[in-house]
């Protein structure tokens, strides 16, 4: 029996009405989570949670429950029905992921990265491969939960699991490096540094399997040029193809932009003209080369971000509507369409524990163990783990990346999500403890000529992630 009310969520009015309360309740939730200290994106998901099934229309009553907003023809009363398929929300998140990554990639400061020097790309290379192997590595035995070497598919979410505990965000570690003074050491400039070149690598690792578990995934491919991109071999040659196109068009639009500011600096024409930078790359990453279109948008920030003033500016107009509207409502949207709490398997439980301890273990002694090899000391040492083990939004927008239907029968269950979400939760608690622990017992540090800190993950700090939030 469909109980639910007359508002429809896909209407234009009863869209609106979606949003206000998607708005209210992230913003009030993010303020609360940012007194406790930790990240408001976590409020931002427990805000979706509540206001959507998961709790009171799943797992309470079991779906007779009650939810602000739920789905159609579930069963359970809800103020506003949204459609299971494609829907306002679901646009409104994709728009959301794109401008986060397309910020990530303006802030990306490319000489502040050539400068960075071996050990921070070190630091960052095993801050990826280490996670990597060992998401893989605890996936092989829960064949049950659709991970390990039973087919290609259960191979490729095995892989799926490591490429989430790769990721890396430094925003609670860089407020805490202040706090203590220390961001300006060599030891945090590698951290903070070695955090960037770590999502770079990320990111296109995730393009990679991503695109690779694609063309595994069709049964049957078409003919011409999209059988062709449904072969693996076809799908390597077409990532290939798309960063030799991503950084030849991004030199002609990198000068176009350098004569767009001299000409008319600090115009509207600049970040709107950005913003269709972004959405192009993204549908070209795509739609014609197969590669994550997260890829494509943090990439035109990357090609955009060679001419610091325009892009400082076209990333200041364009986080008031991401930080505002589009990046709450698609973390909202991961509590409300992602997270459920019905029907989960004990193996999957069990799962989960395991994989957040090896994300978070795979940071610190992967990480520590590179820098002890430049010759810190054991504390220094673990300080530079422990600044790379705590994780934030890129985590989660990979594994909206891996569990979405485009991979076919080899995305990762929606199931899997509240693994990201622990792992952000326990890491953002652990990490500024150890880090104030480490620092209490360590003798003081030669500080390096003061300099700007490039900042990690498009968090910045007034951004609503991190520090001193706008209110």
């Amino acid at each position: 029996m469909d109980m639910n009310l007359p508002f429809e969520g896909n209407s234009a009015l009863g869209f609106v009405a979606v949003l206000a309360i998607i708005l209210f309740s992230t913003k009030v939730f993010g303020l609360i989570f940012r007194k406790l200290g930790l990240p408001q994106v976590l409020g931002f998901i427990i805000a979706g949670i509540l206001i959507g099934p998961s709790i009171f229309g799943e797992l309470i009553n079991d779906g007779n429950g009650f939810a602000l907003i739920g789905f159609k023809g579930k069963g359970y009363l809800s103020l506003f029905a949204l459609p299971d398929n494609e829907n306002g929300l679901e646009i409104f998140s994709k728009i959301g992921v794109l401008l986060l990554m397309f910020s990530t990639g303006l802030e990306t400061n490319l000489k502040d990265l050539k400068s960075t020097g071996l050990a921070a790309v070190l630091v960052a290379c095993a801050g990826v491969a280490l996670p990597l192997a060992l998401g893989f590595v605890i996936s092989l035995p829960f064949g049950d939960i659709g991970l390990g070497f039973a087919d290609a598919a259960n191979i490729y979410r095995s892989i799926f699991i490591g490429t989430i505990l790769t990721a890396t965000s430094v925003a609670i570690t860089v407020s805490v490096l202040k706090e203590l003074g220390k961001i300006n050491t060599k030891l945090g400039t590698t951290i903070v540094s070695a955090a960037i070149i770590d999502d770079v690598i990320g990111i296109v690792l995730l393009s990679v399997v991503t695109g690779v578990a694609k063309a595994g995934s069709q049964q049957e491919a078409a003919n011409g040029f999209e059988a062709f991109k449904g072969t693996i071999y076809g799908t390597v040659i077409m990532i290939i193809c798309f960063f030799i196109f991503a950084v030849a068009a991004g030199f002609v639009l990198s000068k176009g932009f350098k004569w767009l500011d001299k000409r008319w600096p600090k115009t509207h024409r600049i970040p709107i003209f950005s913003l269709a930078v972004c959405f192009g790359y993204s549908w070209i990453a795509e739609e014609i080369f197969g590669v994550a279109d997260i890829t494509g948008a943090f990439l035109a920030g990357v090609v955009l971000s060679t001419d610091i003033r325009a892009s400082k500016y076209a990333d200041s107009k364009v986080e008031v509507n991401t930080y505002t509207v589009f990046a709450p409502v698609f973390f909202a949207n991961i509590g409300i369409s992602s997270i459920h709490f019905t029907g989960m398997d004990p193996k999957l439980l069990l799962f989960v524990f395991l994989a957040v301890l090896m994300g978070l273990v795979g940071k610190v002694i992967g990480c520590g163990a590179v820098c002890r090899a430049f010759r810190y000391g054991w504390r220094e040492s673990a300080i530079g783990g422990v600044g790379m083990m705590a994780r934030g939004e890129v985590a989660l927008i990979v594994t909206s990346t891996v569990t979405n239907s485009s991979l076919g029968n080899c995305a990762l269950p929606g199931q899997f999500m509240i693994m990201t979400v622990l792992l952000i939760l326990i890491s953002s608690i652990l990490t500024p403890i150890f880090l104030k622990v480490l620092y209490s017992k360590a003798p003081p540090e030669n500080k390096e000529p003061p300099e700007e800190v490039p900042s990690a993950d498009g968090e910045k700090e007034n951004s609503p992630f991190v520090g001193d939030a706008k209110r």
